[in-house]
C-alpha cells in the first residue's frame, strides 16, 4: 500500500499535467502534514505550479482541489488559503492505513539486499588506561543507534571500534602499576580491569605532579621540569621498550590490556551496545606508517631536517600536517590512514561514518584530504558524525576522582534513581523481584539513553539525571510507561479484536491523528538516516506517545459499547504499541509490558 503522501503526490502531478499540460516529477511533490489551526490533513503547496497554470496561486490551488476530488479516491474535500491546498482524506482510507500498518511487520523498516551499499560506523575508541566515562556513553549510544537507523533503511552495517592500546598513557599505567601495584589484580581487589588500570593512571600523575612541583621549587621552568622529571622519562623509556618488542614490557601490556578488555565488556554489555569488528592501534599504526613512507617515496609528503615527515595542505585551504615524528613514531594521523587501509582491505565498504566528538572536526577533514591524495577513492567521502559534548549540573553526581562521571557509576545512578521513583504508590505492584529488578534496569537505562538522543548531536548538551527520569514530559519513562499503559488495555480487553471486521468504522478527528502519525514513521526512519540523526526518531516516538495519552485521556476503550468502534480502538492502541517498540529500539532502548 502507497502511503498517502505518496497517493497525493501522484494526484497532484496528474492534475498539473492534465491542467496545464506540464509533466512535472511526483518525486518533487512533497505533501505536508497540515498546520493545526487549519482544516485538513495534508496540504500542498502549489507555488511550484505556477509557471504551468499562469495563474494566481489561490486559483490554481482550487483547481487542482477540484481535479483531485474528481479522481482521487482518498479526497474527501478540500479548502484553499491562498497557495496552500489543504485535504481532508476520508475517514475510510485511514481505517485502511491502520490495517496495512498493523498487519506489515516491521513497518518503517527496509530489509538489507544482496546489492544494498555498506556502511561501516566507527565509534567508542576508547583508550586502555581508564574506563569509560560520560563522553564515551553519548559516543555509544549515538554510534549503536545510528548503526540500527542505518540497518532500518536498507544498509548492510558494520559496527566498528578502535581502541588506543598503545603510546605513552598506556605505559603510565602499565609504570604506576610496576612501581605500587603490590600485584594487585581484579580478582584479588574486587575491581573491574578498567577501574584498576585507571587508579594506576591517576597515581601516575599524582606522583608525576609531585616530582614537577620539586623540580620547579630547585630552580627549573615548569616547562623544563615536565619534560625532566624522572616518572615522565621512565615512561617514555617503557614506550621506547615497547615499540622495539621488548618481551618483558610487552608481556605486561597485553596483561593489563587484557584486564581491561573485560572491563569494557561488561560496560558495553550492561549499556547494551555491541561492534561486529574491533580493531587495536597496536596493529594499525605500523601500516600508516608505511603507508606515510609509499607517499614520501612518491612526493606526496616531505621530510624536514629534523628527519619528522609532514604533509603540506596549504593548496586545499589548510596548513602543514605532521605525519611521522622525528623518530620515526607514529601520530593519531597516520593510526587514522593504517586502519583505514585495514578496513577497506576487511570489507566491501561503501560509506565510512566516524562517530567523534566536535573538537576533531579539523582532524577529519585532513584525513579526509589524505585519503584522497593516496589515491584511496573513498578518502573524500568519508563522514564524520560529528557531536557535542555532554555536561552534567554542578553537584547532580559524585565521582570516584570528583572530575570525570564513568560509565559505571552513571548506570548505577540512573538505576538507583529509577528505585526511587518506582516506590511511589501504585508503581510495579503485583510483579516478581526477578520482574522487578528488570523494569527498573529498563527504566533508568532508557532515561539515560533517550535524554541523551533526543538532542541534536550536534549540539553541546545538558545530562541532568533527575530530569531525565521524569514520568511526564519528553523522557524515555514517560514513552516506556505508554506502551506498559497500553499493554495493560489490551491484557484487561482479552479480545481478540483482529477477527472484529472494522473496514466500516470512520475514525473520529484524534483517532485519525493517531493513525497519520503512524503512517509517519516511514518516512521518520527516513529522515534519520539521511541526517544522521537518532533525536528525530527520539522525538518522533515521543510525540506519537503524547499523541496516543490525549486519545486515551479523551475516549473510552474498554468501555465502548460498539463491538466494532472497541476492536477499531484496541487495534489501534496495539499498532502504536508496536510502533513505539519499533522506534524505540532504534534507539537502543527496551520497552516493558509492566510499569
Amino acid at each position: 500500500m502507497m502511503s498517502i503522501d505518496h497517493i497525493l503526490a501522484q494526484a497532484t502531478a496528474a492534475a498539473v499535467k492534465e491542467l496545464y499540460g506540464v509533466d512535472f516529477p511526483a518525486e518533487k511533490i512533497v505533501p505536508q502534514t497540515t498546520k493545526k489551526e487549519f482544516e485538513g490533513n495534508e496540504t500542498i503547496v502549489v507555488f511550484p505550479f505556477l509557471k504551468a497554470s499562469h495563474k494566481a496561486p489561490d486559483v490554481t490551488a482550487q483547481e487542482i482541489g477540484e481535479h483531485m476530488l474528481a479522481h482521487c479516491d482518498a479526497v474527501e474535500k478540500f479548502n484553499v488559503i491562498k497557495g496552500f491546498l489543504n485535504i481532508t482524506i476520508k475517514p475510510s482510507f485511514w481505517t485502511g492505513v491502520l490495517q496495512h500498518v498493523a498487519q506489515t511487520p516491521d513497518y518503517g523498516f527496509t530489509a538489507a539486499t544482496d546489492d544494498s551499499q555498506l556502511v561501516m560506523i566507527e565509534y567508542s575508541s576508547p583508550n586502555t588506561n581508564k574506563p569509560l566515562h560520560l563522553g564515551h556513553v553519548r559516543n555509544n549510544l549515538l554510534g549503536f543507534s545510528l548503526s540500527k537507523i542505518m540497518e532500518a533503511n536498507g544498509y548492510k552495517v558494520v559496527k566498528t571500534n578502535i581502541v588506543n592500546d598503545r603510546g605513552i598513557h598506556i605505559c603510565k599505567s602499565m609504570l604506576a602499576w610496576l612501581k605500587w601495584g603490590n600485584g594487585d589484580t581484579p580478582e584479588s581487589t574486587g575491581k573491574k580491569g578498567d577501574h584498576l588500570i585507571g587508579d594506576f593512571y591517576v597515581a601516575f600523575d599524582k606522583h608525576y605532579k609531585a616530582e614537577i612541583k620539586e623540580l620547579v621549587e630547585k630552580g627549573m621552568s615548569p616547562e623544563e621540569a615536565e619534560k625532566q622529571a624522572p616518572l615522565i622519562q621512565e615512561a617514555h623509556d617503557m614506550l621506547r621498550r615497547w615499540e622495539a618488542g621488548d618481551p618483558e614490557v610487552r608481556a605486561l601490556w597485553e596483561k593489563m590490556n587484557n584486564w581491561v578488555y573485560a572491563g569494557f565488556d561488561e560496560t558495553y554489555r550492561r549499556m547494551g551496545v555491541s561492534f561486529d569488528k574491533i580493531y587495536y592501534e597496536s596493529d594499525t599504526y605500523l601500516v600508516g606508517r608505511d603507508t606515510v613512507l609509499e607517499g614520501l617515496e612518491k612526493g606526496l609528503f616531505y621530510r624536514k631536517e629534523d628527519n619528522s615527515v609532514w604533509a603540506d595542505l596549504t593548496p586545499d585551504g589548510l596548513d602543514h600536517k605532521l605525519l611521522l615524528r622525528s623518530d620515526g613514531t607514529s601520530v593519531y594521523m597516520t593510526q587514522d590512514i593504517g586502519t583505514a587501509q585495514l578496513r577497506y582491505k576487511d570489507y566491501p565498504i561503501d560509506r565510512m561514518i566516524y562517530v567523534v566528538g566536535n573538537e576533531q572536526n579539523y582532524h577529519f577533514q585532513v584525513l579526509s584530504l589524505l585519503l584522497d591524495k593516496l589515491g584511496f577513492k573513498w578518502g573524500k567521502d568519508l563522514v564524520h558524525f560529528s557531536y557535542g559534548m555532554v555536561e552534567l549540573p554542578n553537584g547532580k553526581m559524585k565521582s570516584r576522582e570528583g572530575t570525570v562521571v564513568d560509565a559505571d557509576e552513571l548506570m548505577d545512578e540512573m538505576i538507583a534513581t529509577a528505585t526511587e521513583m518506582a516506590g511511589e504508590p501504585g508503581r510495579l505492584q503485583g510483579v516478581s523481584e526477578e520482574e522487578r529488578e528488570d523494569v527498573l534496569r529498563m527504566i533508568g537505562l532508557g532515561a539515560l539513553k533517550y535524554f541523551i538522543l533526543k538532542v541534536d548531536p550536534r549540539k553541546t548538551m545538558l545530562f541532568d539525571p533527575s530530569e531525565s527520569i521524569d514520568f511526564n514530559g519528553n523522557t524515555g519513562p514517560f514513552i516506556q510507561y505508554t506502551h506498559a499503559r497500553i499493554k495493560s488495555v489490551l491484557r484487561k480487553s482479552g479480545e481478540d479484536y483482529n477477527a472484529v471486521d472494522i473496514s466500516t468504522v470512520a475514525p473520529n478527528e484524534k483517532e485519525t491523528s493517531l493513525i497519520q502519525k503512524l503512517a509517519d514513521f516511514t518516512d521518520a526512519v527516513a529522515d534519520a538516516g539521511r541526517n544522521y540523526s537518532p533525536a528525530l526518531i527520539a522525538n518522533y516516538v515521543y510525540d506519537l506517545a503524547k499523541e496516543y495519552n490525549q486519545f486515551y485521556h479523551d475516549y473510552s476503550i474498554l468501555k465502548e459499547q460498539d463491538k466494532k468502534v472497541r476492536a477499531f480502538r484496541l487495534l489501534l492502541s496495539a499498532t502504536v504499541a508496536d510502533v513505539i517498540c519499533r522506534g524505540m529500539s532504534l534507539l537502543g532502548i527496551e520497552v516493558p509490558e509492566r510499569m
